[in-house]
């Protein structure tokens, strides 16, 4: 039988789903086939009610089905991850068996990190602790948690993490689970046919629709086995979240812990000799990291280079030292040996990586950065080396673009008004086209399928020109005293959102002494137990940073206000981002307008998307700080934002959240 068009399909399925007819969602669902038939790249922008998900999985499913070749759909969260599979796909598979002729299949496919190891839990074979971060009460903890896990492997069906009734520590999980490189293999693992990890991969590869995160692309990119079932459309969602998370996969880090994690792994697979020289270079490593300056590193310090050259060659005497596995090895002695082989050759690689950076003499022709930070954790600190690609647009270009159809879409991904901000961060050639029909070239295109919101009818944007502009020495009187004055007059249901925690919770305690009405500060409880509160209570207010402005989808009359203490712009101190800027201006472009604004105009429109989750809500953003109005860049930060009615009118302001909140 013939399967029927995407309008169609479209149709069936949100009629048999119990929903409207949205005329974004139509043209994007139209322009996704069209995508998919012309084998060309689309960037899809769609705001929140759109209905996106049924506008890229209906065209999916159809070209799954007829061409009887996978799609994978790429999330950047968990959150959205469970939407897809436990949601939206088994009631949209549900609605299209009939007009398609078959329920068309999915599964959801992770790295091997998320499932348990049958192997590891039978065997034994634990990851030592962290001397450095060695706590009596977290080892009794993992001790419990790991027990936990072990009676939970015989209830588990998926062994997924995610699956587990109460969460555990990270600690706890890496002592059931392996990395890809730490993996037996299917050959020599004993438990190979009941391997939750492979059962996965196997239902993944019999699947319609893959559903998986954009670190598995990374890692399937650059990994040379193939990872992900054959291919030929992948669909992003959460686009503006790529570059991060591909960024992310591709950091490693270099501590003395780490070496001494690393010989301690060895064991007695070598020499005495060889491991004491091993954990002699990680204490010269040591001395090295904690007299260093922290920061970018955009050459070595002095006698470093001999460091990381005496690191990299003990670390290959090591590895070579352990040998080939002998026959009839047992398998928990095959996982130890596996585990250490990972570790050191992980380690090495990194340290190579690190000499190749300094190896080139000319800054502007490096492919990663380098630099060195402190982190604190229970009173301890560690002092780390970490090394970061420049960018990644080679690798998507040549690894994602290069082999596959890519749909990209989310609720923000114009920048300055158009797409070619985010399209040279993934590696696609700029073209400047934003149309609603969706303008054509350089194979790709851009669309904007619009909203359902009536922006100007249901929401204000108010930017306090008169403020004085932040500083660095705490939140402003009189910036206070506006936040008072509207929070009084939306009678709370107010989403604070900050650029450090430590102004969030600076307004939290002093303006806890002000209002009457609960703030509740991220960091108080876990996140989504805070979000939870917050939705619940009409009066509760909630402050917080970086996660907030992502992750909170709170519709309804507990959020009508959103305020946001300054324009979101990168720490100046960030080293990889002011590393990026430097590339930018070394090559004749605008490194703040390309790297610090774009950063800031993401996350800004990010934030004022908390405002309006639904069609019914109503409320106001207000940004309080003046440069939104006054700098040069204002403009740009603007246009990446919805078309809310635009205000300077504090007065204006308090009226309609007055006028909400009496409503």
């Amino acid at each position: 039988m013939s399967v029927p068009e995407v309008p169609e399909l479209l149709d069936h399925a949100v009629a048999a789903l119990g929903g409207t007819r949205r005329d974004g969602q139509v043209t994007m669902a139209t322009a996704v086939a069209s995508a998919i038939e012309d084998a060309e790249h689309l960037a899809v922008q769609a705001g929140t009610g759109t209905g996106k998900s049924l506008a890229y999985l209906v065209p999916s499913i159809r070209h799954a089905v007829e061409s009887n070749e996978t799609v994978v759909v790429s999330t950047a969260t968990i959150a959205l991850q469970r939407q897809l599979t436990e949601r939206d796909l088994p009631r949209l598979a549900s609605a299209l068996a009939e007009p398609i002729g078959r329920e068309p299949k999915f599964a959801i496919l992770k790295g091997r990190a998320n499932y348990l190891c049958l192997n590891k839990v039978h065997t034994g074979v634990a990851d030592e602790p962290d001397t450095e971060l060695f706590d009596a009460f977290e080892l009794s903890r993992t001790g419990r948690e790991v027990t936990r896990l072990r009676e939970w492997t015989s209830d588990t069906e998926t062994g997924d993490r995610d699956d587990l009734p109460q969460g555990v520590s990270d600690r706890s999980w890496r002592q059931v689970s392996v990395t890809s490189r730490e993996c037996l293999g299917a050959n020599a693992c004993p438990y190979s046919e009941d391997c939750f990890a492979e059962i996965a991969r196997r239902k993944a590869g019999a699947s319609d629709v893959i559903v998986t995160n954009h670190a598995m692309l990374a890692i399937d990119a650059m990994s040379p086995a193939t990872i992900l079932p054959e291919h030929k459309v992948v669909v992003i969602d959460e686009a503006h979240e790529l570059v991060d998370r591909i960024t992310s996969v591709t950091t490693e880090e270099i501590s003395a812990a780490g070496v001494t994690l690393v010989a301690r792994r060895l064991g007695k697979l070598v020499s005495d000799e060889t491991a004491d020289a091993l954990v002699g270079a990680g204490e010269q490593l040591g001395i090295l990291l904690e007299e260093s300056q922290n920061g970018e590193w955009t050459r070595l310090p002095n006698g470093a280079g001999e460091i990381f050259a005496s690191l990299r060659d003990r670390l290959w005497n090591a590895r070579s030292e352990i040998g080939p596995a002998k026959p009839g090895t047992d398998p928990e002695a095959a996982a130890a040996r596996q585990m250490a082989m990972s570790a050191t050759d992980s380690l090495h690689d990194t340290v190579v990586r690190t000499l190749t950076v300094f190896g080139e003499a000319d800054i502007t022709k490096r492919f990663d950065v380098v630099w060195k930070a402190v982190d604190d954790f229970r009173n301890n600190t560690r002092h780390t080396l970490r090394i970061a690609p420049l960018s990644v647009a080679g690798l998507l270009r040549t690894s994602l673009f290069t082999d596959s159809t890519v749909i990209l879409t989310s609720a923000t991904l114009t920048l300055g008004g158009n797409f070619d901000a985010l399209a040279r961060t993934w590696g696609l050639p700029p073209h400047g086209d934003v149309n609603d029909d969706g303008a054509r070239g350089n194979g790709w295109r851009g669309l904007d399928a619009g909203s359902p919101f009536d922006f100007p009818k249901a929401a204000i944007l108010y930017v306090a020109d008169r403020l004085p502009p932040p500083g660095r020495d705490g939140i402003a009187a009189a910036t206070l005293d506006q936040m008072v004055e509207m929070m009084t007059a939306a009678g709370g249901r107010t989403l604070g959102l900050f650029s450090s925690m430590r102004a969030a919770k600076e307004a939290s305690e002093k303006l806890r002494e002000r209002v009457d009405f609960p703030i509740l500060c991220q960091g108080d409880d876990a996140t989504s137990t805070l979000i939870r509160r917050f939705a619940d209570d009409e009066a509760t207010c909630l402050f917080g940073t970086l996660s907030l402005w992502q992750g909170v989808d709170v519709p309804g009359p507990s959020l009508q206000l959103v305020m946001i203490d300054r324009i979101p712009f990168p720490r100046p101190d960030d080293p990889l981002l002011s590393a990026r800027q430097r590339d930018v201006d070394a090559r004749g472009g605008n490194g703040f307008l390309t790297v610090s604004a774009n950063h800031a105009a993401l996350l800004l429109a990010q934030g004022a998307g908390r405002l309006l989750r639904s069609t019914a809500d109503r409320g106001v953003v207000a940004v309080l700080d003046p440069r939104l109005a006054t700098a040069r860049y204002g403009g740009y930060l603007m246009a990446g934002l919805p078309p809310f009615w635009k205000t300077r009118d504090k007065g204006a302001v308090v009226a309609a959240l007055r006028r909400l909140t009496a409503g």
